[in-house]
């Protein structure tokens, strides 16, 4: 639950008590909001206190009458105004002239309320411009956050994919100037190591799609009934190539009737991610066993490795993007660094959950839980 300051800016007692009687233990909710919010009233009698309560508390709401003793209402939107102050301000006021209107609607304020008030009108201006902060707050913090991991993953991307692109084009001209002798023989080597190169950059093009496809909701117009046994059945199939090639064995239990409601294309992102990584993690000769059962509203999803293991340190943030594991033994993986925070997004849009136990030196398990039928939308 969120607490809104609110000033009161009045030269009537009656005013203010007003608004503070009526706001107090009122609460503002809508569906689509993830907490309500409740009111804190401060109050001044004049604009020139109000300003002081401005400075010094940072109100989220001023409710303000024009006509004050000292400096006018206008004045204190002035004021706010050069400032730059984010304060949402409803004007309270029956002597507001059209002029007046005018000038307080130049300089920020947003609504207007009738005096004499009753309840349900300040109500209802309380409502909209709590709505208006909400959206605020949540439209702020995506443009943040999204540029923030614009740029991380432009980083990420430009970093990865020149590394990899210029040691092609030194070994392509090692081969095409025949630096290393006559036959293709010689550059087995050379060809392994484009190989190699090529192979991360197709991992870091494939996470930046599954990046492309995070939704903020589901669409319920793609989910549909799902066998989670096949489903990790062919994420298997994929990552066998380089498990054979690792040497390392792929163990599947399905129990029960593990059938979901999901998007499948959803499921394949999670599936896929959790087997290469536990192949790509572990040690050569290594084993990777995954679970699938079933309780009576949820699906469990289990797998497990034998391979470096996570410290405590590094899965503190290991679903956060762009988080990689560094050590000497990781060094020559390769990796976008999104995965997991793909998988663990997903996965909460299910309403469901992703933990991980890991030992390092000895494997890791990751354990993801997915309710069989997910909530419906609101």
């Amino acid at each position: 639950m969120a607490v809104l300051k609110v000033l009161v800016v009045d030269d009537e007692p009656g005013i203010r008590s007003g608004v503070s009687r009526i706001l107090t233990n009122y609460q503002v909710t809508y569906p689509f909001m993830d907490e309500d919010y409740t009111f804190e009233v401060m109050e001044a009698a004049t604009g020139e206190e109000g300003i002081e309560i401005i400075d010094r508390d940072r109100p989220d709401i001023l409710l303000l009458d024009n006509k004050l003793p000292g400096i006018q209402g206008v004045g204190v939107l002035e004021y706010i105004r050069n400032k730059k102050l984010d304060i949402v301000t409803a004007m309270i006021t029956s002597y507001a002239s059209l002029e007046v209107a005018v000038k307080a609607t130049r300089d920020g304020a947003s609504d207007f309320i009738p005096k004499p008030f009753t309840p349900q009108e300040l109500k209802s201006s309380i409502e909209n411009i709590s709505k208006q902060l909400y959206l605020k707050k949540v439209t702020h913090k995506m443009n943040k956050e999204g540029k923030k991991i614009r740029y991380q993953f432009l980083s990420v991307l430009s970093h990865e994919l020149k590394a990899p692109l210029n040691a092609l084009e030194g070994y392509l001209r090692m081969m095409q100037e025949k630096q290393a002798g006559e036959n293709i023989d010689d550059y087995t080597n050379q060809i392994e190591r484009s190989l190699h190169r090529i192979q991360g950059m197709r991992s870091l093009i494939m996470d930046l799609l599954d990046f492309t496809k995070i939704r903020l909701e589901r669409k319920d117009e793609k989910m549909q009934e799902l066998n989670m046994g096949e489903l990790v059945s062919n994420s298997i199939v994929t990552v066998q190539p380089y498990a054979i090639q690792m040497e390392v064995n792929i163990n599947l239990d399905v129990k029960n009737n593990p059938v979901i409601t999901a998007d499948p294309e959803d499921m394949n992102i999670i599936f896929n991610n959790l087997i290469s990584n536990a192949v790509k993690y572990n040690k050569f000769g290594g084993r990777v066993d995954i679970t699938i059962d079933t309780s009576d509203d949820d699906v469990i999803l289990s797998v497990s490795d034998t391979g470096i293991g996570i410290s405590d340190e590094d899965r503190e943030n290991l679903f956060t993007e762009f988080m990689r594991v560094k050590s000497e033994q990781t060094k020559n993986i390769t990796g976008s660094g999104l995965g997991l925070s793909i998988v663990k997004k997903i996965i909460e849009l299910y309403n469901g959950k992703i933990e991980v136990e890991s030992t390092p030196g000895t494997g890791s398990i990751f354990t993801v839980t997915l309710p069989k039928k997910p909530l419906t939308k609101m």
